[in-house]
């Protein structure tokens, strides 16, 4: 038996979150088509015959321009901390930047590092092989794997791969865990999640979830959820909230089915509105709304 740690990594829009979610078989880290969707690394468990792998899930790679995207680049140092293996995730249609070859070989001095070449479904086999060969000089890249996430293309090759890297040693988890996050840290990503997909393309950078109350009602099988949706302008919060409240009425509803499917219950969801400037910038509101730079010391 084996088991260990790999670190997820790459530049953002790369699609590590859909690889994780796809390995892992669950929705354990959200997902959008903008870029820094994931915040926090996140922890996804996938047990094998022969393994048990802990996939760790981290920000897309960036130069931080406030106090959270220090503390998202936080995240991704405490995310390669002590791993024994790193898959980096390449975007095969946008190819190799000089940022991929370099931080590779910064990694590979770490841990032994796997690229996925992510997206094959939706590039030509010229493009492909354009990719691979800017990576065939970069030094000590254990493999390189083609593969689609979405799809769920070549991922038995990828998890062969990453049990190569694993040390010998018994499971570290149960076999029916998937993550270590809880639900209610899940159901803030996911009404995120909703608000990113269903918003005007200049609000969502500066939404955040914070969950008031997560409750199993003692008189019915139903959650009772209450959480805030916050942004840093009154004119986000009008957006958030749309006209005749319909906006925040969709995020909601589409938060709702997600929320059931997670819990297996019925969900009462209660969405507000909350305007806290510049939160971003503010270490006590960022601590309010999960973003804690002590948690990224273990």
């Amino acid at each position: 038996m084996r088991s260990g740690f790999i670190c997820i990594a790459g530049l953002p829009n790369a699609g590590k979150s859909t690889l994780i979610n796809s390995l892992v078989g669950e929705k354990v880290a959200i997902v959008s088509w903008r870029p820094q969707t994931t915040r926090n690394k996140i922890v996804g468990i996938v047990n094998t015959d022969d393994a048990q792998i802990v996939f760790i899930d981290t920000p897309g790679m960036l130069n931080a321009r406030n106090k959270l995207g220090s503390y998202m680049m936080k995240s991704v140092q405490s995310g390669l901390k002590d791993v024994d293996g790193v898959i980096y995730v390449v975007d095969a249609a946008k190819g190799v930047s000089e940022f991929d070859a370099s931080t590779m070989a910064q990694l590979a001095a770490k841990a032994p590092v796997i690229v996925a070449l992510n997206k094959q479904d939706a590039v030509t086999r010229e493009t492909m092989f354009a990719a691979m060969q800017a990576m065939k000089d970069i030094p000590d890249v254990k493999a390189i794997v083609p593969l689609s996430a979405k799809k769920g293309e070549n991922l038995d090759a990828l998890l062969h791969e990453a049990v190569r890297l694993l040390p010998e040693g018994e499971k570290m988890y149960p076999d029916d865990m998937y993550t270590d996050r809880t639900m209610r840290f899940m159901a803030a990503e996911i009404i995120r999640e909703k608000a990113l997909y269903l918003l005007d393309k200049e609000v969502p950078y500066g939404i955040g979830v914070n969950i008031n109350k997560f409750e199993l009602c003692e008189d019915k099988p139903i959650y009772d959820i209450d959480a805030d949706v916050v942004c840093e302008k009154q004119s986000h919060k009008a957006i958030v909230i749309g006209k005749g409240g319909g906006m925040l009425k969709k995020i909601a509803t589409a938060a709702r089915a997600d929320l059931e499917e997670l819990t297996g219950r019925q969900v009462f969801l209660t969405l507000y509105v909350r305007v806290k400037a510049e939160w971003r910038d503010s270490e006590y509101l960022m601590r309010e709304l999960g973003y804690d730079v002590k948690d990224l010391k273990d």
